[in-house]
């Protein structure tokens, strides 16, 4: 898989950090996904990036990030709350939709469960909802901190002890939280629904699951995690999550995937080709009237890559134009040319006659490899012939190019 570091502002202007999980080589994405993690916790943890990696593996690209005051993300803890979360979640929203592609799918693990259930109703791109080991309302997580509830009131803050690290805790977080405390907006979530859950879970009760389950509408499922523990500590527990949610989540999610968007070649001319968007950054899909394939630039370039750039894509197109020529040629001629390799580097360099200045030119050098037991007369004369492929005819033609609206 491929990781993208993400840094995007919230609603208050504080910096938030997040990673990109995306699919390797030339897969293509079949849609966006935003993982909210648990109370207190981080992008990193275990259970975030094998979920995210099994994910990004069966081609869905999945963006997780630090909420304020958490991780490497900017801002004050002790400031954030549950409503603080739910923006958070809806500016990374933005922050997608922006540079690559609405996202469609929203998983959250614990208290991330539940602010997913809240924020996806402000999304209208939302196809999907997943929650992992989730209370039903933020109000759930008032039994952390039943012990300082009385110093949290007389102080104003106190310090809270949670998985065996301290967090200060402000009274305007619990006043937050108790305004989420009914199940009643989540049948209005307008998206499928899978409810992950262990019954071993002893952090967040699987009766938490059955209410959450009890207030969606169809289309819900359940599915029981056996013997997992709350954080998915286990490896296999968090990459069956992921392999499950990625086959539920199939269902539901409008894809960007080439063998989906096939449909868009089907009124191609023979030698027409289209080249649609398939992000906000440089991911495209390319089309000719029966084929498909993917263009894109690396990521120290902003791309993903995804895909050969644009000069890949021009070089390789002339080697084959190349290499065809050749076959073509020795086929006709009865050659014993037995192999061809094509290599070629495009570079930009200062051209003979101005070796002082800085004026350069576009140069493309092809290196041809021939197998077979041919004699020095006939590799030369096929050396000669790589130059009347068509498509390097073109190039060194000077081809008028036309631009106009569609």
């Amino acid at each position: 898989m491929s990781k993208i570091k993400l840094e995007f502002e919230n609603n208050n202007g504080e910096i938030l950090a997040g990673l990109l999980e995306t699919p390797t080589g030339n897969a293509a994405i079949s849609g966006y996904a935003l993982f909210a993690h648990c109370f207190t916790c981080g992008k990193d943890i275990a259970a975030a990036s094998r979920i995210s990696k099994a994910l990004a593996a069966r081609g869905i690209a999945v963006l997780r990030f630090d909420f304020t005051g958490l991780g490497n993300s900017d801002g004050d803890f002790a400031n954030s709350n549950f409503s603080s979360n739910v923006q958070d979640l809806l500016a990374a929203a933005a922050h997608l939709e922006a540079h690559y592609a609405a996202p469609q799918l929203l998983i959250g693990h614990s208290l991330g469960g539940a602010a997913v259930l809240s924020a996806a109703q402000q999304l209208e791109s939302i196809k999907a909802v997943a929650t992992i080991g989730s209370p039903a309302t933020a109000r759930h997580i008032e039994h952390l901190f039943q012990d300082q509830a009385d110093s949290i009131k007389q102080q104003g803050e106190s310090i809270v002890n949670i998985g065996g690290r301290k967090f200060p805790i402000k009274q305007q977080l619990l006043d937050d939280i108790d305004r989420y405390n009914s199940t009643g907006q989540i049948k209005n979530l307008n998206a499928a629904l899978m409810i992950f859950h262990s019954p071993a879970d002893t952090i967040v009760s699987i009766d938490q699951a059955a209410e959450i389950y009890q207030a969606a509408i169809h289309p819900k499922s359940f599915i029981s995690l056996d013997r997992a523990d709350h954080l998915l500590s286990k490896a296999e527990d968090a990459e069956y999550v992921g392999a499950t949610l990625a086959a539920w989540a199939g269902r539901y999610l409008g894809s960007n995937t080439l063998d989906n968007l096939t449909e868009q070649n089907t009124q191609l001319e023979s030698g027409e080709v289209l080249v649609t968007e398939l992000d906000r950054q440089f991911l495209r899909g390319l089309f000719s009237d029966n084929h498909c394939l993917l263009a894109d630039e690396p990521e120290k370039y902003g791309g993903s890559n995804l895909g050969p750039t644009p000069y890949d894509l021009l070089l390789m197109s002339l080697g084959a134009c190349t290499s065809m020529t050749l076959r073509m040629y020795a086929s006709r001629k009865k050659l014993p040319l037995e192999d061809i390799e094509v290599k070629l580097v495009h570079e930009r360099v200062h051209a003979e006659d101005c070796i002082n200045c800085n004026d350069k030119i576009e140069r493309i050098t092809r290196t041809i490899s021939l197998k077979g037991d041919l004699s020095d007369e006939q590799k030369q004369r096929l050396l000669a012939i790589a130059d009347r492929c068509p498509v390097h005819r073109t190039l060194e033609s000077d081809p008028k190019i036309v631009t106009q609206l569609g």
